[in-house]
Formats: C-alpha cells, structure tokens, sequence
C-alpha cells in the first residue's frame, strides 16, 4: 500500500484533517490529537497526517506532564501489545504505537514499534519519521540504522543510506552483510543515474542510454503527436455525440473538458468546466482548480505561438509572464479572502508575493501559514529569504535555525536549509560558522549544489 498525500484523501477524511488543523492553530491540542487519530484510522497511509499528529504530540508534551511509574508501567504493557500485533496486521501495531505516542513523544520503543510496522505496511516516508528519532536515541544500534538506510533508499535519498552504511563499515569493515548491502546500494545509484534503473522495470528502453537519446526522443515525440491528435479528435467527436442526447452528464461533461485541454484548447475547456459547475450547482473545488490550471494553459499557449525571431518577442513575453503572475497572484488573494482559515492558499500567495517582489505582502501571509504544521517548515525558510532581501540577516539566521530544530528527517529540504544558513552567515561575516553548515550537507551528499567547491576551497585555504 503505498503513502498518500493529502489530494488522495476521501472529502470526508480531509475534512476531518482540516479541522485537525484548525485546532492545532487554536491551540485546542487534544482535540487535534483526536481529529489526526481519526484520520489515520480511516488513511493509515497519510504521511502529511502522521506528520502533523507528531508535531501536535511534542507540543502537548511540552505543556504537560504525568507520574514516572504511570508512564513506564503503560508504555510497557502498549510495547507488548504492539509486538504481539505487529506479527499479523503491521496497520494496528501503528496505531497502538501512536496511542503510546500520544502519552510520550519521546518514547524511542514506540518509534521502533512504528517504524517496524511502517515497514511491514509498505510505507517508508512514516517509517524514516520514527527511525531518525529512534537512532538519535540509540545512534549505536545497528539494527536501527540499517533500517533507517533501507527506508532512505526506498524512498530514494541513496546518499544518506550510502552515508549510514559506510559509517556502520568505519566500525566493522570486515562485516560481509554491510559489505554486500553497500555494493548494491552502489550499484542501484550507478543504474539510477545512468537511465538503466528505467530500463529494468519496464519504464525504458535502451535508447534512453544512447548517445543519440536527444534525437531519437525527438522523432518518436513528433510521430506519436500527430497519432495523439488523430485519437483525441476521435474521442471528442465520440463523447459530444453522446453528449447531445445527455446534455446533464457530468461524467461525459469532465471527458471532454479534459480532451480540449489536451487538444490545446484551454478556452473551450474553461466552457465546459464552467458548465459542469451550472450543471451540478456546487462550486467543487477539483473543477475550479482545473479552470486555474486551464486559464494558465492558456497563458503557455500564447507564448508558444509567439515568434522568437520577431524583433518585439522580449517585450511580449515580458508582458504575458507579466500578466501570468498577476493572475496567479489575484487567484491565490481571492481563494483566501473566501476561506481566510485556509492556510494552503496562505502559504501560495505568501510565495508568489516574494516571487514578485511583494515582501512586505509576503512576510504578511507567511507568517500566518507557518501555523499550518505541513508547510510550517516551508514557511520559515522563505520568511527567511523575505528577511535577507530585507537586510534583516539576524532574523533570517535565526529563522533557518529555527527551523533545523524542528525538521526531523535529513532529507533534500534539510540540506537545503542547511546550505541556506550557511549562505546568510557569509553574509554576516562569520565565515567559520558558515563552512560549518556546508560540512554538515558534505558529510551526507556531497553533489548537493556547490557545497563541494566550497569544502575543497575552505581546505585548501588551510595552513
């Protein structure tokens, strides 16, 4: 089964995480804790959902207190039950273990029960939530961290586990399961980064490999257009045909709302996707959505008919990249002047205003969806670039140290903050604790952007 985002939830169980989310804003933690327990009862698969209880977790734990013994003497007696669990349904002995995560957050048995049925479940993201904090822990354990490195390379992050792996081997090089772990960690990135990984599953060919691959990708693509544009005709015909004896079917009505769009008529398609809102006489939030996406299809459409050779093209294109983000802009104001406790639409317009220079309005918006505990972290780092084009160096440092503290996993948005506070410290003049920082993303990948010139700089600079 694997993980689902929050777009795949039921209307229902999305409801129910909105209001979780709402109380978590409010403060109303227990009733947070519920709401996200719901959730995950109905889509154990959630991770955004897991994700958020976590955060709610360590919040109520910090304002909250209960008896030593208590805690023990129940945590011991879940652990067993859990275990019991985990032989035969993984979906309980996660539930189990966030019922002991609620009374405890910290609770490292709790995370290796989640993580162990995380995994059984098929669900690595959730698993990698619990295992880091379980190794922090117990950073010896080695059983702990060859799972944090299984979990990291299925959900692809190769250089962490590679990372992990070689730090187990510093300890026992001779160890042949380390070893053999390590050669096909090493030969599934080599794969990856060469298109063979494609090729083996069935999603390839071995043209991807050649060096022609440009060129023959090309030739496919305009033979299979002018097929595509042949069936979809074809198709369109069909369902409006069937569509004059139905006029009110809201299934054929979205068929060939969808076809236009890919036939390149964005305009017809923003007709019928308006039609199919008269039709049904609710405002669905799925349809209006494709109308934004279908009145910016229109946008691309009328920069791909304009002619690069024409003496005027700098200035049309400015003028229609200008007019994309005015709209978005306007688009992303309006959804949450309509749903203000919405603070998804907070968080795009917060960044669509600093994409336009607009940092006042941006820090404004931000601000407020840094409340949202799934775009909390995403928050903080761009106040932080709102500080820095300010000036305000000081804040920004302190905001992406802020948000270190609270991001658990190592994963690509770490490393990005990392490497951010290490820019904003050159910045201040304290180059010491900058390279600091650009050591911290080496250690675990050292192809992250140019951290590499920046650590071979620094040491060669060295007496």
């Amino acid at each position: 089964m694997p993980e689902k985002s929050l777009n795949e939830l039921r209307a229902n169980v999305r409801e129910l995480y909105d209001k979780g989310v709402a109380a978590l804003q409010k403060n109303n933690l227990d009733y947070a804790i519920e709401l996200f327990m719901q959730v995950l009862r109905s889509e154990p698969a959630c991770y955004d959902a897991r994700e958020a209880l976590r955060a709610t977790q360590h919040r109520r734990s910090a304002t909250r207190s209960k008896g030593l013994f208590s805690r023990v003497w129940g945590a011991t007696n879940t652990m067993t039950k859990g275990r019991l669990a985990l032989r035969s349904d993984p979906i309980e002995a996660i539930q189990i273990a966030e019922e002991a995560l609620n009374d405890d957050p910290s609770n490292a048995a709790a995370h290796q029960l989640l993580a162990d049925g995380a995994l059984a479940a098929g669900f690595p993201k959730t698993a990698i939530l619990s295992l880091e904090v379980a190794f922090k822990f117990n950073p010896s354990d080695r059983k702990l961290a060859e799972k944090l490195a299984d979990a990291t390379t299925q959900i692809g992050q190769r250089a962490r586990a590679e990372k992990i792996l070689r730090d187990l081997l510093a300890t026992d090089p001779t160890d042949p399961g380390l070893n053999e772990k390590l050669k096909n960690l090493l030969a599934s990135r080599t794969l990856a980064e060469g298109g063979y990984e494609a090729l083996a599953d069935g999603s390839g060919s071995y043209r991807d490999i050649l060096k022609d691959k440009d060129q023959s990708v090309r030739l496919e693509q305009e033979q299979r257009t002018v097929k595509d544009v042949d069936v979809v005709q074809r198709l369109l015909q069909d369902a409006e045909t069937r569509l004059a004896s139905d006029p009110d079917n809201l299934r054929l009505l979205r068929d060939i709302a969808d076809l236009h769009l890919k036939h390149n008529n964005p305009d017809r398609a923003i007709q019928t996707y308006q039609r199919i809102l008269e039709v049904s006489g609710i405002q669905d939030p799925t349809i209006l959505k494709l109308i934004r996406d279908a009145r910016l299809a229109a946008i691309d459409l009328r920069v791909q008919e304009l002619d690069p050779a024409a003496p005027d093209h700098p200035a049309r294109l400015a003028d229609i990249e200008s007019e994309r983000q005015a709209f978005r802009i306007d688009d992303a104001r309006q959804r949450a002047e309509s749903n203000p406790t919405d603070l998804m639409v907070r968080f795009d317009l917060g960044e669509l205003y600093l994409k336009a220079g607009r940092v006042s309005e941006a820090i404004a918006e931000l601000q407020k969806s840094q409340n949202n505990p799934n775009r909390r972290i995403a928050s903080m780092v761009l106040l932080a670039q709102c500080f820095s084009r300010r000036n305000m160096n000081d804040l920004a440092a302190r905001k992406l140290q802020e948000a270190l503290k609270e991001k658990v996993v190592f994963d690509d948005e770490k490393k990005e903050i990392h490497y951010q506070l290490g820019l904003m410290l050159e910045k201040m003049g304290r180059p010491n604790e900058a390279i600091e920082q650009f050591k911290i993303v080496y250690e675990a990948d050292i192809g992250f952007r140019d951290v590499a010139t920046k650590i071979d700089a620094y040491y060669a600079s060295q007496p």
